[in-house]
C-alpha cells in the first residue's frame, strides 16, 4: 500500500502539484522480515566509501554539508578557487540500467541464490 504525504507546510496557500508529494511505501510485516535477512545474506558484499552519506546510518545531509564547507574552507584558505556543482538525482533511481547492476553483483561474487530472489 503506497501513501502520499504533502511536502508544504500548509496545502492550502498555494495550489498542488504531483511534486508537493512525498510517497510512502508501507510495507507487510513479511516484506520487512525478508529484507531483513536478504540484508544479512548481502551483508558481506555490501561496502560503501566513507564519502557517502546518503542511506547510511548515523549520517545524512548534515555530515554531508558540514564535509563539503570543510573541503571548500580548505581550499579557499590555501588561496585555490573552489567550484561546487550540485545535481539532483532524485529520479535517477528510475534510470539505473538494472543488467548493468545485475552483472556488478556477479562480478562481487553474489551467490546464485540470492541473485534469482532478486
Amino acid at each position: 500500500m503506497d501513501l502520499n504525504v504533502p511536502k508544504v507546510q500548509d496545502c492550502r496557500i498555494k495550489a498542488m502539484s504531483c511534486d508537493d508529494f512525498s510517497g510512502i511505501a508501507i510495507s507487510p510485516v513479511l516484506s520487512k522480515m525478508f529484507e531483513h535477512c536478504l540484508l544479512k545474506q548481502l551483508q558481506s558484499f555490501i561496502e560503501s566509501n566513507d564519502n557517502q552519506f546518503g542511506f547510511k546510518k548515523g549520517v545524512g545531509c548534515p555530515h554531508a554539508i558540514y564535509t563539503a564547507r570543510n573541503i571548500v574552507d580548505r581550499w579557499v584558505s590555501m588561496g585555490y578557487t573552489a567550484n561546487v556543482c550540485a545535481i539532483d538525482l532524485t529520479k535517477a533511481f528510475d534510470k539505473v540500467n538494472h543488467f548493468a547492476l545485475y552483472i556488478k553483483l556477479i562480478k562481487r561474487y553474489v551467490p546464485v541464490q540470492i541473485l534469482e530472489i532478486i
